[in-house]
């Protein structure tokens, strides 16, 4: 979502006559779009930020902006810490970019005022902030700079009702809107003309897609409606919250054949207690029951998962519980993480918050068993020939060309440049731990 939100920026500076700079010291404006999900990602920010001073004193006239959940979080706090910012914008306040560009030299009261957005003259000039709730902000269409052309990411919805217990979503991307369907599809449209292959739906629970809304169409059957868009060769989308996740969907996955055998379904925990203290709406053999039906309908299917370890409360047999369901499930990749505090979150609240190392010490091991379920599930496509959507170059080594099969396993092949955006058949010579080597069939 955040890179996605960095592609709406790029667009709005882009269509403001800006271009982006390779060097960071000669740069006009900064813009640091921020993610608070960890608090590892916010320290990582801050530290990129402090670095910023240097370059600041030494050319006053560059402007910084911070974007993102970190700015949504922190507001007006960021300018006491970092006085050097000159404005702080929320994710659903992107389209304020557009004015600051505009007239970031002088900005008054008064045009704050009729922008929606608000100022704070101190010290070092003029602070602006853009971090009100904008419930339109989902019915905006606003200029993109994608980052390819042959894979796009496309927003159907904005924040989240869930209020997991670690989670602090809900406080900064605000509560559930879903994109009206007419303006989703013609977005798809554009993108199948300008020569995209391939969508990737974002919501933080796609399964819930058009519940709160006047759309009267659910998700699967927005997935019907974009399966008719020619061009469009693929359709993914994260992420399914297992609670919502439905037959009705398993059925849109079987039938409908541009949707890719590949589900993102975090389980966060395989303990029904730790799934209970975290809110999540389910248990275990619910979750399981659900991907056992998945997979009878759609055997090839690859899934993956999200997992927390070292929620407060934890005991080693709850986290034994989560190493069994991983290797009973059998992922093929995860995303995991050490439990972290988070601002709101009712998990602040909990009691039992659990020493570093020992979050350390289970994370690793949690990284440890799925390096194994995935290299022998990678392992297990050698010598097959596999759907291969080519996406370019490959970042490690040019020679080579690089792209992905329907369930999301990174191939690289040798090949010509001119083969980028199209489909082609690969035979797996070599299975490695985090992509699959190949040649053309």
């Amino acid at each position: 979502m955040n890179v996605h939100d960095s592609e709406k920026m790029s667009g709005i500076f882009a269509e403001s006559g800006c271009s982006q700079s390779d060097d960071i010291n000669k740069a006009d404006v900064i813009v640091l779009n921020t993610c608070s999900i960890r608090e590892k990602a916010e320290q990582k920010f801050y530290s990129k930020l402090g670095r910023l001073r240097k370059i600041k004193e030494n050319r006053p006239e560059l402007k910084i902006a911070v974007a993102g959940c970190i700015a949504q979080q922190k507001g007006d706090a960021l300018f006491k810490s970092f006085p050097y910012v000159d404005f702080v914008f929320g994710p659903n306040n992107i389209d304020n970019l557009q004015n600051w560009i505009k007239d970031r030299s002088r900005i008054t009261e008064n045009r704050a005022q009729t922008t929606g957005l608000h100022t704070e003259i101190s010290n070092n000039g003029s602070h602006i902030t853009a971090l009100q709730d904008n419930p339109d902000y989902h019915n905006m269409i606003l200029p993109i700079k994608r980052e390819g052309q042959v894979r796009a990411w496309v927003s159907i919805m904005y924040g989240c009702d869930n209020y997991c217990a670690y989670c602090v979503v809900p406080y900064t991307r605000g509560r559930e809107r879903s994109r009206p369907v007419n303006d989703i599809y013609h977005e798809v449209m554009s993108l199948a003309d300008w020569g995209c292959r391939e969508i990737t739906l974002l919501g933080q629970n796609v399964n819930s897609y058009g519940r709160k809304s006047s759309n009267n169409i659910d998700f699967t059957e927005l997935l019907v409606k974009l399966h008719e868009v020619k061009g469009i060769e693929r359709i993914r989308f994260v992420t399914s919250h297992p609670r919502d996740f439905s037959e009705k969907l398993i059925g849109a996955i079987k039938d409908l054949p541009k949707v890719c055998e590949h589900l993102h379904l975090p389980i966060q925990s395989g303990s029904d207690r730790v799934l209970e203290l975290m809110n999540r709406g389910y248990t275990g053999k619910e979750y399981r029951e659900k991907i056992d039906l998945l997979r009878q309908a759609v055997p090839e299917i690859a899934i993956t998962t999200d997992i927390i370890v070292g929620f407060p409360g934890e005991r080693e047999e709850d986290f034994q519980d989560t190493l069994n369901a991983m290797s009973d499930i059998g992922y093929d990749g995860i995303f995991a993480f050490k439990y972290s505090k988070r601002p709101h979150t009712k998990a602040l609240a909990l009691d039992g918050h659990i020493d570093d190392k020992i979050k350390s010490e289970r994370l690793s091991t949690v990284l440890a068993l799925q390096e194994d379920i995935t290299h022998r599930k990678n392992k297990g496509h050698e010598g097959s020939i596999v759907e291969v959507l080519v996406e370019g170059l490959s970042e490690n080594n040019p020679e080579r060309l690089t792209g992905r099969t329907r369930t999301n396993k990174i191939v690289n092949f040798h090949g010509i440049e001119t083969c980028t955006g199209n489909l082609l058949n690969i035979r797996v010579l070599e299975a490695k731990q985090h992509s699959l080597y190949g040649e053309k069939a």
